[in-house]
Parts: structure tokens; C-alpha cells; sequence
């Protein structure tokens, strides 16, 4: 009888055992490049957070951590994700140049009508031809900003003559590429480096969306504003991408990884980009306040920008031709999904 009491105990503590790892929580270290205020730090990412924590019982948890604090450039985001670094990041691959080049095709010259269409386009096309880009690590969303406006400190623009000679700030390769084409000095850099450059005067402007200018407080360091006719494809956005250490998500037990498929793909990523475009209505308020002069570029300008900036689709085709890939054929496919989503 002492034998079958030994083996019951033994076995309770060995289930015991089981229940007490399979109820272990599990917290991921999440990173990003923005401050503590900000909307994707608030809403974007927390809402993702509460939405997994929901959805496992506790038992996936996140700590956030903002502006860089566990260290390194925005650059190296996406690598601190595929190392193990961090768990989680929201970054943009287009702060590594070229090293993404197919969902580049997103941030050609007036490729996109609105956020929320062109993140889900976005979402579609990286499953259907850029998987192999993003191979080292678990992509969780890919989405885009909101209209991306001029905003200068000294210099109003109405016509691309007025942009000749100016060093405005392009977040990626591809958007500096379209300031040169219409006559700018483009400057490369990372968004949180923007604040102390314009107050420098080592740049006359930058380009980013109304909902990023008021976590920078552009409106303290710019006096104005060309936003383009918003009945027209946005001038420029930026693609974002929120990859996840592909050795964490394996060492997940199965239905904590059927929480963070749940919490992933198409409608995660239409998620974050209507709300980052969403908050551009505040930003713009927020500009409006800070007494910004705001020009509206109009449909006839905006045309000669567009033939300006027309070379630069051509050449990007050919890029894509040279790396064995369809150039044409991307880009017909990213508009036509686009097309899909836009209502």
C-alpha cells in the first residue's frame, strides 16, 4: 500500500510539476525607438501587448521599452530582434538601406492612397513575394504611415521651385532619392535625430507625418507646413515592420504560439497603420496651434513633382531586374493590392 501511495505522490508532483511550467509567464522584452508618449508606445504596441496577455491568460506578458533604452540606434533595432536582443521590436527597414529591397516598393514616389489599405496591401505582398527578406526572424505586422508632409523652418514651399537647395531630412533610401529628384539636398537619418538637426541647422526640413511632427515638437521648430492634396496618393510613406526573435517564438509552447498568430498578419498590421494615421488629426491640430502656415500643394503642382520623381520607379524596376527579381511586375502587383483594400 506504501508503494501505491509513493507512486500517486510521485505522479501528483509530476503533474504538479507540469501545470506550474505550463502556467509560467512568460514576459517579452519589446523595443522601439520612439518615447514613452508616444501613440505607438501608448496604443499600438500596449494595445498588442493587452491583446496577447488577454488571449493567453496572463501568461504572455510584455515590458516595453521606449526611446532605446535597452540600448543601440534605431538602425540596429531589427537586428537586436533577430539576435535574441530584444523579443520584440517596431522598427523600419528602410533605416538599413537596401538591405529589404522588395517592400521598398511601397515607399515609391505617390504609391499610396491610405494607411489602413496600404498596410493590409502591404501584409499581402510580403506574404506573397518578400518572406524570403524577412527569413531570420517572425514578422508579426508590416505597415505604413500616414501622409508624409515638408515641414521647414524658415522657407514656405508652395512649388518645387521653392524645395531647390533645401537639406530636408528622408527617413529611407528611396524617399531621399525623390528630394533629390525635385531639387532638395537630401539627409538620411533616423527620426529621433531630426529635433536637435532642425534646432542645428544642420537641415532646413524634414518630411515625416503630422502624428510623428508632435511627438518631435516640430511645431517649436518649424514654422511650416506642405501637406499635399489629400485627393491624390500621398507624396511618400515609410513601410514598418515588427519582427519577433524567431527562437523565442519556437521556444513558445504550441497555444501560446497560436496567441501570437492570432495577434499577428493582416489585421494587426491594418490595425497600426489606421491608428498611427489616425493620430495625425492631433498632430495637425497640434501644428495649427503652433501658429504653422500650412499650404496645401494642389493637383496641378503636384503633377510636376510627380513627372519629376518619375524616374525614380523606373529605376528601382531595374534594381529589381538585376537582383533577379520582376521589377514590373512588384510594382503592378503592391498597386493592384493596394487597389484591392482602398474604399
Amino acid at each position: 500500500m506504501t508503494h501505491v501511495f509513493k507512486r500517486a505522490a510521485i505522479a501528483a508532483a509530476i503533474l504538479s510539476a507540469g501545470v506550474a511550467a505550463h502556467a509560467e509567464t512568460i514576459t517579452l522584452k519589446v523595443h522601439h525607438f520612439l518615447g514613452p508618449t508616444s501613440i505607438q508606445h501608448t496604443k499600438m504596441l500596449r494595445t498588442w501587448c493587452d491583446n496577447i496577455a488577454r488571449d493567453s491568460k496572463d501568461r504572455l506578458q510584455c515590458q516595453i521599452y521606449p526611446a532605446m533604452q535597452m540600448g543601440g540606434t534605431p538602425p540596429q533595432l531589427f537586428d537586436q530582434a533577430r539576435d535574441g536582443v530584444a523579443d520584440v521590436v517596431w522598427t523600419l527597414p528602410g533605416y538599413t538601406a537596401g538591405r529589404f529591397p522588395k517592400m521598398e516598393v511601397f515607399e515609391l514616389p505617390f504609391m499610396m492612397t491610405n494607411a489602413e489599405a496600404t498596410s493590409r496591401a502591404t501584409w499581402d505582398y510580403y506574404e506573397k513575394f518578400a518572406k524570403d527578406e524577412f527569413k531570420d526572424v517572425k514578422v508579426l505586422a508590416m505597415h505604413v504611415h500616414g501622409p508624409g508632409n515638408i515641414f521647414t523652418a524658415k522657407k514656405q514651399i508652395k512649388t518645387m521651385a521653392d524645395i531647390k537647395g533645401l537639406k530636408l531630412r528622408g527617413p529611407t533610401r528611396l524617399t531621399t532619392k525623390l528630394l533629390a529628384s525635385m531639387g532638395a539636398t537630401p539627409v538620411g537619418m533616423p527620426v529621433p535625430a531630426v529635433p536637435d538637426a532642425l534646432s542645428k541647422g544642420v537641415i532646413d526640413g524634414a518630411v515625416i507625418p503630422y502624428e510623428v511632427a508632435q511627438t518631435l515638437k516640430i511645431e517649436e521648430l518649424a514654422r511650416y507646413t506642405a501637406e499635399t492634396d489629400r485627393s491624390e496618393n500621398a507624396l511618400y510613406t515609410t513601410v514598418f515592420v515588427v519582427p519577433m526573435n524567431k527562437a523565442k517564438y519556437e521556444s513558445l509552447p504550441a497555444d501560446l504560439k497560436k496567441v501570437i498568430d492570432k495577434n499577428s498578419g493582416r489585421e494587426l498590421s491594418a490595425f497600426l497603420g489606421k491608428t498611427q494615421a489616425d493620430n495625425d488629426i492631433p498632430g495637425k491640430a497640434k501644428m495649427v496651434a503652433g501658429g504653422h502656415t500650412i499650404t496645401v500643394i494642389p493637383k496641378t503642382e503636384l503633377d510636376n513633382w510627380k513627372r519629376a520623381s518619375a524616374s525614380l520607379s523606373n529605376e528601382w524596376i531595374a534594381d529589381m531586374d538585376k537582383k533577379g527579381a520582376n521589377g514590373a511586375e512588384l510594382v503592378h502587383e503592391a498597386q493592384a493590392l493596394i487597389a484591392k483594400y482602398t474604399k
